[in-house]
């Protein structure tokens, strides 16, 4: 398989995405070709998601179907919805006996106040957009401001949907994908340069490298909005064979890729969140550090991916839309 620098590059998934320019929001879908094993770690101080407390490492279900990132704050969780009612339609899910319950688990983030028509009438639109986008997920995708990224901003730039993938030196590949939502800001001072620009593959977010100094004034805070007004939310994927503990320990690491990429992270005013899943194709040589160096990778794509989820957005025609980072400088 062609290395495509996405979550993709992981055989057995694909990815959609569906939205409304108008609107200014939209649902971005990780399909998985067949159940996988799963986990989760919430670090934001206001995180909103669904079906989580089944993805700790004591609980019974092993196997989730898909997961879902969208827009729409606590509206955007009907998203997941959508996604379980085309995956009942092909007879996808946990069964008992004979019914058929697909696993969804899903993130939101606020995207409620970036100047889109949110007078959507008495239903929210999201059970829409998780169906198309389950529907037409596919291996190759757009990056940017599609999907959950539609509507996502940051401190001072607009944000979107990133991706980026690693491999180990035993041939394990691991993939991030991301939407960009952070309170904080993803470059150093007013730009260009990228706070994840260390971990760059070639010129895969503009190539601008690191700064020759930092000054005090590159590490004032720089936050956009109010409480609630956030979050960053991710899915890391490996080809690797992994318990659901071992699932959680990997989103526990790629974290440290929002924290290596996100200036500030993790605050009280974000609900910033990874899924971790594991497809089992491959064994870790060693279950200590083969997790530890895959973890590693993880963190360092997730900070690429959220670079690119930058780089890779286009600002929003709505009244007052936040500039992309190519609109301030070029590519």
């Amino acid at each position: 398989m062609t290395a495509r620098n996405l979550i993709t590059d992981i055989a057995g998934i694909r990815v959609g995405h569906a939205g409304d320019a108008r609107l200014g929001s939209g649902a971005t879908v990780v399909l998985f070709d067949a159940a996988v094993v799963a986990s989760v770690d919430v670090r934001g101080g206001g995180p909103g998601t669904r079906e989580t407390a089944l993805l700790d490492p004591a609980q019974t279900v092993e196997g989730i179907d898909a997961i879902v990132l969208s827009g729409g704050s606590a509206f955007g969780l009907d998203a997941a919805s959508g996604t379980q009612a085309y995956l009942r339609e092909i007879g996808r899910g946990f069964r008992i006996r004979d019914a058929v319950v697909p696993i969804v688990p899903a993130a939101i983030m606020f995207d409620l106040l970036n100047g889109g028509d949110k007078g959507w009438g008495r239903y929210p639109p999201y059970r829409e957009f998780g169906y198309e986008a389950t529907k037409s997920a596919g291996p190759d995708f757009a990056l940017g401001s599609v999907g959950a990224g539609l509507g996502a901003t940051t401190a001072t730039l607009k944000g979107g949907v990133g991706s980026a993938s690693a491999t180990t030196a035993n041939g394990i590949t691991v993939g991030a994908l991301v939407a960009v939502n952070a309170v904080g800001s993803t470059v150093i001072g007013e730009g260009p340069h990228f706070w994840a620009a260390p971990f760059e593959q070639g010129t895969e977010f503009g190539g601008r490298g690191w700064p020759q100094s930092i000054s005090p004034s590159d590490l004032k805070i720089r936050a956009k909005g109010g409480p609630a007004e956030n979050t960053t939310i991710g899915v890391i994927v490996t080809d690797a064979k992994l318990s659901k503990a071992q699932c959680n320990r990997l989103a526990v690491m790629a974290h440290d890729g929002f924290a290596r990429a996100i200036y500030p992270v993790h605050t009280p005013l974000d609900g910033d969140t990874i899924f971790a899943a594991a497809t089992g194709a491959k064994a870790l040589a060693d279950p200590a550090y083969g997790l530890a160096e895959l973890g590693m990778l993880a963190a360092n794509a997730m900070a690429r991916a959220v670079a690119r989820g930058v780089y890779e957005a286009a600002a929003l025609p709505l009244p007052g839309a936040l500039p992309s980072w190519k609109d301030k400088f070029g590519c």
